[in-house]
């Protein structure tokens, strides 16, 4: 086990690759840490919320982060719309854009591109936020006076993208269906009222689940991660860099993995969102 026999028969251990080794221990570190935040989160979530605190993450966190969701969902839904007229022209399917834009915004692209903006915005800005107030030693500070960091920075903080994900993402389908039929009717030439009603028959009630039930689960990566990097941060502002780093890349890459298996996992029980 961990063993393999290089071309001259000698074995060679797959641990004795130093970068291997290293990169082994930091990702399991780093899941274990995540495990024992969640841990501690959930504690804390049964004590009374903050909730005028919930409402101003909330703000900073969801609503300010509405332009960028909307811009990149639009333009998506743009260039969705060229490419796929430009594949289906050669087999006369040019009619069945508006059917492929809004189904695969809504199924797919909508919550993930939603997920890996806020990542990127809210993951890095969670984390900066929180490693400042760890490398001062705010955040010790705290616990000298006996308040629960986990309870006033980060169950504000992830309640606040757990309930404003979806409504991203609802705003992201709607605008990217709306970026497609800009370009369906005035480069594409195909009309308006056809495409509206196509769009409508194309569309059910499922389609739009399955795309909003995933955004949840997106957001509590991205703020758990986010307050694990700040939190655990050191060495001033240059370990407040490679923290904010790290949450991105690491934010990113769990938004896309876990968008595979509750695919999956949707398609398999019987919810009415498959």
């Amino acid at each position: 086990m961990g063993e393999f026999s290089d071309p001259i028969g000698q074995s060679v251990s797959f641990w004795r690759f130093p970068r291997t080794r290293r990169w082994s221990e930091r990702t399991f570190f780093h899941l274990g840490g995540i495990g024992l935040l969640a841990r501690d989160l959930a504690r804390a979530a049964v004590s009374r919320w903050e909730f005028g605190e919930v409402l101003r993450q909330a703000d900073r966190l969801g609503v300010q982060s509405i332009s960028i969701t909307n811009i990149t969902a639009l333009f998506t839904g743009m260039v969705l719309a060229l490419q796929t007229a430009y594949s289906l022209s050669q087999f006369g399917g040019k009619l069945f854009v508006s059917r492929v834009v809004a189904l695969s915004l809504c199924r797919e692209l909508g919550p993930t591109l939603t997920a890996l903006m806020v990542a990127a915005r809210v993951g890095a800005g969670i984390t900066a936020e929180l490693g400042s107030m760890a490398v001062t030693e705010q955040v010790d500070a705290m616990r000298a006076l006996g308040a629960s960091p986990v309870k006033k920075l980060v169950l504000p903080r992830v309640v606040a993208v757990i309930v404003m994900m979806p409504a991203l993402t609802l705003l992201a389908d709607f605008l990217g269906i709306l970026g497609g039929f800009a370009i369906a009717v005035l480069d594409l030439k195909i009309g308006a009222s056809f495409y509206i009603t196509t769009t409508l028959q194309s569309l059910e009630v499922h389609d739009f689940l399955h795309g909003l039930c995933k955004s949840p689960f997106f957001g509590l990566e991205i703020a758990l991660i986010g307050c694990y990097n700040g939190l655990s941060a050191t060495g001033g502002a240059d370990g407040v860099g490679r923290a904010t780093t790290t949450a991105v890349v690491v934010a990113s890459i769990a938004v896309l993995v876990t968008d595979f298996f509750l695919t999956k996992l949707f398609m398999a029980l019987p919810l009415g969102i498959n």
